[in-house]
Protein backbone atom coordinates (compact mmCIF):
# COMPACT_ATOMS: atom_id res chain seq x y z
CA UNK A 1 0.00 0.00 0.00
CA UNK A 2 2.45 2.68 -1.16
CA UNK A 3 0.22 5.72 -1.82
CA UNK A 4 2.53 8.64 -0.90
CA UNK A 5 5.05 8.21 1.87
CA UNK A 6 8.26 9.63 3.33
CA UNK A 7 11.33 8.00 4.84
CA UNK A 8 11.30 10.12 7.99
CA UNK A 9 7.90 11.38 9.21
CA UNK A 10 9.71 13.22 12.03
CA UNK A 11 10.88 15.74 9.42
CA UNK A 12 7.26 16.70 8.63
CA UNK A 13 5.11 19.33 10.36
CA UNK A 14 3.41 17.72 13.35
CA UNK A 15 -0.18 18.07 14.47
CA UNK A 16 -1.78 17.29 17.79
CA UNK A 17 -4.91 18.16 19.70
CA UNK A 18 -4.39 20.78 22.41
CA UNK A 19 -4.08 19.72 26.03
CA UNK A 20 -7.48 19.24 27.59
CA UNK A 21 -9.23 18.59 24.28
CA UNK A 22 -12.48 16.63 24.55
CA UNK A 23 -12.02 13.30 22.76
CA UNK A 24 -15.14 12.24 20.90
CA UNK A 25 -16.70 8.94 21.94
CA UNK A 26 -17.47 6.16 19.48
CA UNK A 27 -21.17 5.79 18.67
CA UNK A 28 -20.99 2.66 16.57
CA UNK A 29 -18.76 0.39 14.49
CA UNK A 30 -20.22 -1.04 11.26
CA UNK A 31 -18.84 -3.81 9.04
CA UNK A 32 -18.91 -3.13 5.30
CA UNK A 33 -20.63 -5.77 3.16
CA UNK A 34 -18.91 -6.89 -0.03
CA UNK A 35 -20.32 -6.64 -3.55
CA UNK A 36 -19.50 -5.78 -7.14
CA UNK A 37 -19.71 -2.50 -9.07
CA UNK A 38 -19.40 -1.36 -12.67
CA UNK A 39 -18.24 -4.16 -14.95
CA UNK A 40 -17.65 -6.44 -11.98
CA UNK A 41 -14.85 -5.09 -9.79
CA UNK A 42 -15.11 -6.03 -6.10
CA UNK A 43 -16.07 -3.36 -3.56
CA UNK A 44 -16.82 -3.00 0.13
CA UNK A 45 -19.74 -0.63 0.91
CA UNK A 46 -18.00 1.23 3.72
CA UNK A 47 -21.04 3.05 5.12
CA UNK A 48 -23.79 0.49 4.46
CA UNK A 49 -26.26 0.41 7.33
CA UNK A 50 -25.13 3.70 8.90
CA UNK A 51 -28.01 6.23 9.14
CA UNK A 52 -27.60 9.25 6.88
CA UNK A 53 -27.91 11.60 9.85
CA UNK A 54 -24.46 10.34 10.94
CA UNK A 55 -22.97 10.53 7.41
CA UNK A 56 -24.26 13.91 6.19
CA UNK A 57 -22.74 15.40 4.00
CA UNK A 58 -21.27 12.06 2.86
CA UNK A 59 -23.57 9.73 0.94
CA UNK A 60 -21.56 6.56 0.42
CA UNK A 61 -18.02 5.25 0.08
CA UNK A 62 -16.75 2.16 -1.72
CA UNK A 63 -13.42 0.50 -1.04
CA UNK A 64 -12.44 -0.78 -4.50
CA UNK A 65 -10.37 -3.94 -4.13
CA UNK A 66 -7.76 -4.68 -2.82
CA UNK A 67 -7.50 -7.16 -5.70
CA UNK A 68 -4.63 -8.70 -7.66
CA UNK A 69 -5.81 -8.95 -11.28
CA UNK A 70 -4.53 -11.52 -13.72
CA UNK A 71 -3.88 -10.35 -17.31
CA UNK A 72 -7.18 -9.50 -19.00
CA UNK A 73 -9.10 -9.20 -15.72
CA UNK A 74 -8.96 -5.47 -14.75
CA UNK A 75 -12.38 -3.86 -14.94
CA UNK A 76 -13.92 -0.40 -14.70
CA UNK A 77 -17.32 1.18 -15.25
CA UNK A 78 -19.23 1.86 -18.49
CA UNK A 79 -20.36 5.39 -19.36
CA UNK A 80 -22.95 6.53 -16.83
CA UNK A 81 -24.55 9.78 -15.61
CA UNK A 82 -24.35 11.75 -12.34
CA UNK A 83 -26.15 14.82 -11.00
CA UNK A 84 -26.28 16.66 -7.68
CA UNK A 85 -23.09 15.65 -5.85
CA UNK A 86 -19.31 15.16 -6.07
CA UNK A 87 -17.33 11.94 -6.57
CA UNK A 88 -13.86 11.63 -5.06
CA UNK A 89 -11.73 8.75 -6.36
CA UNK A 90 -8.55 8.11 -4.35
CA UNK A 91 -6.22 5.50 -5.78
CA UNK A 92 -3.80 3.68 -3.49
CA UNK A 93 -2.48 0.98 -5.85
CA UNK A 94 -2.85 0.72 -9.62
CA UNK A 95 -3.96 3.04 -12.42
CA UNK A 96 -7.37 4.41 -13.40
CA UNK A 97 -8.45 6.62 -16.31
CA UNK A 98 -11.30 9.13 -15.99
CA UNK A 99 -13.12 10.83 -18.84
CA UNK A 100 -16.35 12.82 -18.86
CA UNK A 101 -18.70 14.56 -21.27
CA UNK A 102 -17.79 17.99 -19.86
CA UNK A 103 -14.16 17.73 -21.00
CA UNK A 104 -12.66 16.61 -17.69
CA UNK A 105 -10.37 13.68 -17.40
CA UNK A 106 -6.99 12.28 -16.62
CA UNK A 107 -4.99 9.33 -15.40
CA UNK A 108 -4.43 8.68 -11.71
CA UNK A 109 -1.81 6.42 -10.17
CA UNK A 110 -0.69 5.51 -6.66
CA UNK A 111 -1.70 8.28 -4.25
CA UNK A 112 -3.55 10.44 -6.80
CA UNK A 113 -7.12 11.72 -6.48
CA UNK A 114 -9.78 12.57 -9.07
CA UNK A 115 -12.39 15.01 -7.78
CA UNK A 116 -15.43 15.38 -10.02
CA UNK A 117 -18.21 17.82 -9.26
CA UNK A 118 -21.17 16.47 -11.21
CA UNK A 119 -23.38 19.47 -10.40
CA UNK A 120 -26.08 19.89 -13.04
CA UNK A 121 -25.05 16.64 -14.66
CA UNK A 122 -22.64 14.87 -16.97
CA UNK A 123 -21.66 11.45 -18.25
CA UNK A 124 -18.38 9.85 -17.26
CA UNK A 125 -16.39 6.65 -17.39
CA UNK A 126 -13.67 5.17 -15.19
CA UNK A 127 -11.57 2.34 -16.53
CA UNK A 128 -8.13 0.78 -16.24
CA UNK A 129 -5.73 1.72 -19.05
CA UNK A 130 -5.12 -0.85 -21.77
CA UNK A 131 -1.63 -1.51 -20.40
CA UNK A 132 -3.05 -2.62 -17.02
CA UNK A 133 -5.69 -4.76 -18.72
CA UNK A 134 -2.94 -6.52 -20.66
CA UNK A 135 -0.56 -7.00 -17.74
CA UNK A 136 -2.87 -7.34 -14.77
CA UNK A 137 -1.67 -6.15 -11.38
CA UNK A 138 -2.71 -4.79 -8.02
CA UNK A 139 -5.69 -2.44 -7.79
CA UNK A 140 -6.92 -0.70 -4.64
CA UNK A 141 -8.71 2.58 -4.04
CA UNK A 142 -11.72 4.44 -2.70
CA UNK A 143 -14.63 6.29 -4.20
CA UNK A 144 -16.45 8.73 -1.93
CA UNK A 145 -19.70 10.54 -2.74
CA UNK A 146 -20.09 14.00 -1.19
CA UNK A 147 -23.47 15.71 -1.26
CA UNK A 148 -23.99 19.25 -2.54
CA UNK A 149 -26.44 21.67 -0.93
CA UNK A 150 -29.56 22.56 -2.89
CA UNK A 151 -28.01 25.90 -3.88
CA UNK A 152 -25.11 24.11 -5.66
CA UNK A 153 -26.79 21.04 -7.13
CA UNK A 154 -27.24 22.61 -10.55
CA UNK A 155 -23.84 24.30 -10.74
CA UNK A 156 -21.60 23.74 -13.75
CA UNK A 157 -19.59 20.49 -13.58
CA UNK A 158 -15.93 20.69 -12.59
CA UNK A 159 -12.97 18.29 -12.53
CA UNK A 160 -9.89 18.39 -10.28
CA UNK A 161 -6.82 16.22 -10.77
CA UNK A 162 -4.94 16.07 -7.46
CA UNK A 163 -1.55 14.42 -7.85
CA UNK A 164 -0.09 12.53 -4.93
CA UNK A 165 2.73 15.06 -4.79
CA UNK A 166 0.21 17.81 -4.01
CA UNK A 167 -1.16 16.08 -0.92
CA UNK A 168 -0.20 17.80 2.35
CA UNK A 169 2.01 15.45 4.36
CA UNK A 170 1.94 15.75 8.14
CA UNK A 171 2.94 13.67 11.15
CA UNK A 172 1.37 12.97 14.52
CA UNK A 173 2.88 14.52 17.63
CA UNK A 174 5.42 11.71 18.18
CA UNK A 175 5.94 10.85 14.51
CA UNK A 176 4.21 7.49 14.88
CA UNK A 177 1.59 8.28 12.23
CA UNK A 178 1.83 9.71 8.73
CA UNK A 179 -1.10 11.90 7.63
CA UNK A 180 -1.91 12.51 3.97
CA UNK A 181 -4.31 15.46 3.96
CA UNK A 182 -6.27 15.41 0.69
CA UNK A 183 -8.92 18.05 1.44
CA UNK A 184 -9.91 20.36 4.24
CA UNK A 185 -7.69 21.45 7.08
CA UNK A 186 -6.34 20.15 10.36
CA UNK A 187 -4.49 22.26 12.92
CA UNK A 188 -4.16 25.11 10.40
CA UNK A 189 -2.72 22.96 7.58
CA UNK A 190 -4.81 22.65 4.43
CA UNK A 191 -5.07 19.94 1.79
CA UNK A 192 -5.20 20.68 -1.96
CA UNK A 193 -8.78 19.56 -2.69
CA UNK A 194 -11.26 22.39 -3.36
CA UNK A 195 -14.61 21.49 -1.85
CA UNK A 196 -18.06 23.08 -2.14
CA UNK A 197 -19.31 21.35 0.99
CA UNK A 198 -16.81 21.89 3.82
CA UNK A 199 -15.10 18.56 4.55
CA UNK A 200 -11.83 17.05 5.73
CA UNK A 201 -10.40 13.91 4.13
CA UNK A 202 -7.12 12.22 5.00
CA UNK A 203 -5.39 8.85 4.72
CA UNK A 204 -3.50 8.00 7.92
CA UNK A 205 -0.84 5.32 8.35
CA UNK A 206 -0.35 4.44 12.02
CA UNK A 207 2.68 2.41 13.13
CA UNK A 208 2.04 -0.62 15.36
CA UNK A 209 1.32 0.51 18.91
CA UNK A 210 1.20 4.21 17.96
CA UNK A 211 -1.66 6.58 18.71
CA UNK A 212 -2.78 9.73 16.91
CA UNK A 213 -5.06 12.37 18.42
CA UNK A 214 -6.12 15.17 16.09
CA UNK A 215 -8.02 18.40 16.61
CA UNK A 216 -11.41 18.22 14.90
CA UNK A 217 -13.88 20.97 14.06
CA UNK A 218 -16.67 20.95 16.61
CA UNK A 219 -19.32 21.51 13.90
CA UNK A 220 -18.07 18.59 11.75
CA UNK A 221 -19.11 14.99 12.02
CA UNK A 222 -16.30 12.41 12.21
CA UNK A 223 -15.88 9.00 10.56
CA UNK A 224 -13.04 6.51 10.28
CA UNK A 225 -12.71 3.56 7.92
CA UNK A 226 -10.01 0.90 8.17
CA UNK A 227 -8.39 0.07 4.85
CA UNK A 228 -6.00 -2.45 6.38
CA UNK A 229 -4.86 -3.66 9.77
CA UNK A 230 -6.50 -3.29 13.14
CA UNK A 231 -6.66 -0.91 16.06
CA UNK A 232 -9.00 1.06 18.27
CA UNK A 233 -10.93 4.33 18.19
CA UNK A 234 -11.86 6.83 20.88
CA UNK A 235 -10.57 7.23 24.40
CA UNK A 236 -12.56 4.11 25.31
CA UNK A 237 -10.49 2.01 22.87
CA UNK A 238 -13.30 0.61 20.70
CA UNK A 239 -11.79 -2.09 18.44
CA UNK A 240 -12.15 -1.92 14.65
CA UNK A 241 -10.32 -3.54 11.76
CA UNK A 242 -10.07 -3.71 7.97
CA UNK A 243 -13.47 -3.26 6.36
CA UNK A 244 -15.07 -1.57 9.36
CA UNK A 245 -16.29 2.03 9.75
CA UNK A 246 -16.37 4.03 12.98
CA UNK A 247 -18.93 6.75 13.69
CA UNK A 248 -17.72 9.19 16.33
CA UNK A 249 -20.13 11.12 18.51
CA UNK A 250 -20.43 14.89 18.45
CA UNK A 251 -20.36 17.24 15.50
CA UNK A 252 -22.84 19.82 14.28
CA UNK A 253 -25.05 22.10 16.29
CA UNK A 254 -28.47 20.57 15.78
CA UNK A 255 -29.83 18.46 18.66
CA UNK A 256 -31.64 16.36 16.05
CA UNK A 257 -28.40 15.27 14.39
CA UNK A 258 -28.27 12.15 16.56
CA UNK A 259 -24.52 12.58 16.85
CA UNK A 260 -24.28 12.30 20.62
CA UNK A 261 -22.10 14.45 22.83
CA UNK A 262 -19.71 16.98 21.37
CA UNK A 263 -15.93 16.97 21.18
CA UNK A 264 -13.08 18.79 19.51
CA UNK A 265 -10.63 15.90 18.96
CA UNK A 266 -10.59 12.31 17.69
CA UNK A 267 -8.24 9.45 18.58
CA UNK A 268 -7.23 6.24 16.82
CA UNK A 269 -4.58 3.75 17.91
CA UNK A 270 -2.91 0.84 16.10
CA UNK A 271 -2.65 -2.54 17.77
CA UNK A 272 0.85 -3.67 18.71
CA UNK A 273 0.49 -6.65 16.36
CA UNK A 274 -0.67 -6.16 12.75
CA UNK A 275 -1.43 -8.47 9.83
CA UNK A 276 1.49 -9.82 7.81
CA UNK A 277 0.10 -8.34 4.59
CA UNK A 278 -0.10 -4.86 6.10
CA UNK A 279 2.59 -3.83 8.58
CA UNK A 280 0.65 -0.71 9.65
CA UNK A 281 -2.90 0.34 10.48
CA UNK A 282 -4.28 2.18 7.41
CA UNK A 283 -7.28 4.43 8.08
CA UNK A 284 -9.25 7.04 6.16
CA UNK A 285 -10.57 9.87 8.36
CA UNK A 286 -13.51 11.95 7.16
CA UNK A 287 -15.37 14.92 8.59
CA UNK A 288 -17.87 17.32 7.14
CA UNK A 289 -20.32 20.09 7.89
CA UNK A 290 -23.80 18.54 7.79
CA UNK A 291 -26.03 20.07 5.11
CA UNK A 292 -29.26 19.11 6.90
CA UNK A 293 -31.47 19.20 3.84
CA UNK A 294 -33.68 16.40 2.51
CA UNK A 295 -31.57 13.90 0.54
CA UNK A 296 -33.12 11.71 -2.15
CA UNK A 297 -30.83 9.15 -3.78
CA UNK A 298 -31.72 7.14 -6.88
CA UNK A 299 -28.85 5.34 -8.61
CA UNK A 300 -26.40 7.96 -9.93
CA UNK A 301 -28.56 10.96 -8.93
CA UNK A 302 -28.69 12.72 -5.54
CA UNK A 303 -31.28 15.46 -5.20
CA UNK A 304 -33.60 17.00 -2.59
CA UNK A 305 -37.00 15.76 -3.81
CA UNK A 306 -38.54 12.86 -5.72
CA UNK A 307 -39.63 15.33 -8.39
CA UNK A 308 -36.01 16.44 -8.90
CA UNK A 309 -34.93 12.81 -9.21
CA UNK A 310 -37.62 12.21 -11.83
CA UNK A 311 -36.41 15.30 -13.71
CA UNK A 312 -32.82 14.03 -13.58
CA UNK A 313 -33.87 10.70 -15.09
CA UNK A 314 -35.88 12.49 -17.78
CA UNK A 315 -32.98 14.83 -18.59
CA UNK A 316 -30.60 11.87 -18.88
CA UNK A 317 -32.93 9.94 -21.16
CA UNK A 318 -33.38 13.05 -23.33
CA UNK A 319 -29.61 13.49 -23.67
CA UNK A 320 -29.48 16.72 -21.67
CA UNK A 321 -26.71 15.50 -19.32
CA UNK A 322 -24.21 15.34 -22.15
CA UNK A 323 -23.15 12.97 -24.89
CA UNK A 324 -20.34 10.45 -25.13
CA UNK A 325 -17.46 11.99 -27.11
CA UNK A 326 -17.37 10.74 -30.68
CA UNK A 327 -13.88 9.26 -30.31
CA UNK A 328 -15.00 7.22 -27.28
CA UNK A 329 -18.00 5.48 -28.86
Amino acid sequence: MPAVTVENPLALPRVAAPAGAHIRPVLTVATAPSGFEGEGFPVRRAFAGIPYQHLDPFIMMDQMGEVEYAPGEPKGTPWHPHRGFETVTYLIDGTFVHRDSHGGGGVINDGDTQWMTAGSGLLHIEAPPESLVMSGGLFHGLQLWVNLPKSDKMMAPRYQDIGGGQVKLLASADGGALLRLIAGDVDGRRGPGVTHTPITMMHVTVNPGAEVTLPWRADFNALAYALAGRGTAGAEGRPFHMGQAVVFGGGGTSPSSGAGSGGDAITIRADESQESRSPNFEVVLLGGLPIREPMMHYGPFVMNTHAELAQAVEDFQAGRLGTIPADAR
